[in-house]
């Protein structure tokens, strides 16, 4: 009897306590989804701020990619005022609700902020206030390293890296960049034949070509591994962007569906090469045979000095730090360049007297010869139209921060938890900063430089801003104007009349059913 009276008491004890780890669970997430939406939305609104109201549990979610989904079902007419395309729901939020002004991602709210002292406020980050806002788990498997990583992690990865991106490392490079080029041209002019006038979709050519470099610059005799990296990278992002653009749901990664089971898979794969690679990197640094050339000797050289200076294996990288770092290399660094040459390419097509303007600086400069780094680096032209298609079609049109703390930026005090939205592309067609021709293509306005370019210093910031601007900044450009300059040494160009103008966002801004353009040897 005393057997079963105890069974009875501890199973009602037991019920007791799953009840009351049910019920905190449940205001857990009641707190979540509905007490802190309407605490931080009366906050906001407090303060003279306007925006959309909180809907439970979604937020603006729903209408976001409803209108997403309908701007994409249909190019646009072929100019260089794609915001209403590529931003729809933002775009009409601030016209309805001003240039600061709050929406809500699930039960989060979001401000956006276009004011270019507000924005270097928030780049600048002083204090330590602001930090990456938290990322679905699924987009760390190509995203993680610098891009990620706050506080102390980030300064040391940082100061690690930082001497691999000098002039003098880059200048060392460009031979790769060359050989990348010349091979781009030879199959461009192969694939021509006798024709007088070819049809070419550039967008996966110099998708590749990027690729080609960051083989070549981040892993130098490692090459093919590199491209079988790229390969693999490149499938495993367009699973992720599958999954990443919805709400997250917590735990679904762990889900063994056929998506989650790939992108692991081919996580493992991309470790297991890498790891390879490092390990031979390594031996060769121990007998003296390691060339620092490229992207990843460079790093480990930066990263043994690190820990024989210091004497702490703390102060250095481990091999896992370093595949995160040779993966974000991957796909930062082809992203960009790509999608850089690319719209330059677009907008040279639909602006020939600018195209004829830049080939005339090339040849002036190196004739037929291969360019060089010197030359490069004086190119006035070709250097403002790669600022103004940066300022048209940034690679990454916004910058997301989240405050951790309560913070003043301007004349509003926003709470712990509030996304900040830097809309780069918002700033960039700015008519009250660029002027009235604000959303045509004019790289006369770089002609000064990118200080005088616009009212304000830092109306311009395709590369993010403050100490977190992006590293490989330098690089990219190199690339780009190493990239241009051969293509305008052997082609004339314009666009296909099958070209439909359709940027939109995936992790870059891309053209989205390609770049069709006709290319004319010279």
């Amino acid at each position: 009897m005393a057997e079963f009276l105890a069974a009875d008491v501890l199973w009602s004890l037991g019920r007791g306590v799953a009840g009351l780890l049910f019920l905190a669970w449940a205001l857990r997430v009641l707190n979540w989804a509905w007490w802190r939406p309407r605490r931080l939305e009366r906050a906001l609104r407090a303060q003279g701020l306007n925006g959309t109201p909180y809907r439970f549990p979604y937020g603006d979610v729903k209408e976001i990619l409803r209108l997403r989904k309908e701007a994409r079902a249909k190019p646009m007419p072929l100019a260089h005022n794609i915001i209403p395309r590529l931003l729809p729901f933002f775009h009409r939020a601030m016209d309805e609700y001003g240039k600061i002004s709050f929406t809500w991602f699930g039960p989060v709210p979001q401000v956006t902020i276009t004011d270019p002292e507000l924005v270097r406020e928030v780049l600048s980050n002083k204090f330590g206030i602001f930090g990456k806002p938290t990322q679905n788990p699924l987009s760390r498997f190509f995203s993680k390293g610098l891009f990620v990583y706050e506080g102390e992690k980030w300064v040391k990865h940082r100061r690690i890296m930082n001497p691999a991106f000098h002039a003098e490392k880059l200048k060392r490079m460009l031979p790769a960049f060359s050989a990348c080029c010349s091979d781009l041209m030879d199959r461009w002019e192969n694939m021509a034949g006798s024709e007088a006038c070819y049809e070419l979709d550039v967008w996966p050519e110099l998708q590749s070509f990027s690729g080609d470099v960051i083989s070549r610059t981040a892993f130098g005799s490692s090459y093919e591994e590199g491209r079988q990296i790229f390969q693999l990278q490149s499938e495993q992002a367009e699973l992720v962007i599958q999954v990443v653009q919805n709400l997250y749901v917590p735990g679904y990664r762990f889900l063994p569906t056929p998506k989650n089971k790939r992108i692991k898979a081919i996580d493992r794969e991309i470790r297991s090469i890498l790891r390879g690679i490092i390990k031979k990197r390594e031996q060769d640094i121990k007998t003296g045979k390691a060339s620092t050339d490229d992207l990843l000797g460079l790093l480990m050289e930066s990263n043994m000095k690190h820990l024989q200076e210091d004497g702490n294996k703390n102060a250095g990288m481990t091999t896992e730090d370093v595949i995160e770092e040779c993966k974000l290399f991957y796909f930062a660094g082809q992203e960009t360049t790509s999608a850089l040459l690319t719209w330059t390419m677009i907008c040279l097509s639909m602006h020939p007297t600018w195209q004829v303007r830049a080939r005339e600086e090339v040849l002036r400069v190196f004739g037929e010869n291969k360019p060089d780094f010197d030359g490069l680096s004086h190119l006035k032209i070709v250097t403002m139209i790669l600022y103004e298609v940066l300022r048209l079609y940034p690679p990454f049109i916004l910058i997301r921060r989240q405050t951790y703390k309560t913070m003043k930026i301007g004349d509003v005090v926003y709470p712990p938890g509030v996304l900040l939205l830097l809309h780069a592309i918002f700033v960039h067609h700015d008519p009250n900063l660029w002027g009235k021709d604000a959303s045509e293509f004019n790289p006369e306005r770089f002609a000064e430089g990118v200080s005088k370019a616009s009212k304000e210093q830092v109306a311009f910031f395709p590369f993010g801003g403050g100490p977190r601007i992006c590293i490989g900044q330098n690089f990219a450009l190199l690339e780009a104007k190493m990239g241009l300059s051969m293509i305008l040494q052997h082609f004339s160009f314009d666009l296909s009349p099958s070209y439909a103008h359709a940027p939109h966002t995936v992790f870059t801004l891309h053209p989205q059913h390609g770049a069709q353009i006709r290319l004319r040897k010279l």
